[in-house]
């Protein structure tokens, strides 16, 4: 799954290479971007590779793929959409994306996310993705749902980092609805 690049009309999807650690870094590392994870903000440059790292064997083992979203014409490295939990017996996977702050409400996330979608039902042969979001998290709850993912549930109390405890709201994406 190394070599996978998806393009859309603005941006390339592709694995990280070591060069990305700074920019990832960058993105991650901000309080802002790390709002609504289930981990809180990276700490080091060392955060950044060790991701990069593990991303690569993920892909390598066919467990996920994380992508970095790179500006088509500039190269740029604006954040990343991946598959994760890949359940290859049940087809289904989750998706999640982060973004760079700077790049938020101009749709890049919507197209980035669509084009994995696509890739995911049409190549990999995926029924169903999933996305689990912090109920508090509004813009990602829009994306999800203008990309045709529906509310299915609600789990209360799911997640504490550092100290903070937050619900999840899930939604599912099924290869049907986009046929439909």
């Amino acid at each position: 799954m190394l070599g996978i690049k998806i393009e859309t009309e603005r941006l390339v999807l592709r694995a990280f290479n070591e060069d990305d650690s700074k920019a990832l870094f960058d993105i991650f590392s901000d309080p802002e971007v790390m709002k609504y994870w289930n981990s809180p903000p990276w700490r080091s440059l060392d955060d950044a590779a060790a991701f990069i790292n593990n991303s690569s064997d993920f892909m390598c083992d066919s467990r996920g793929m994380t992508l970095g979203v790179y500006k088509k014409h500039s190269g740029e490295l604006l954040g990343k959409v991946m598959l994760f939990n890949y359940d290859k017996e049940s087809k289904r996977a989750e998706i999640g994306f982060g973004i760079s702050p700077k790049y938020w409400g101009k749709g890049i996330v919507s197209e980035a996310g669509t084009a994995l979608i696509k890739f995911a039902f049409n190549t990999l042969g995926l029924r169903r993705i999933e996305a689990e979001i912090d109920p508090e998290n509004v813009s990602s709850a829009k994306v999800l749902e203008r990309m045709g993912f529906i509310k299915e549930g609600h789990l209360r109390q799911r997640w504490e980092v550092s100290s903070v405890i937050s619900d999840s709201a899930l939604y599912g994406l099924l290869a049907e609805d986009l046929r439909a």
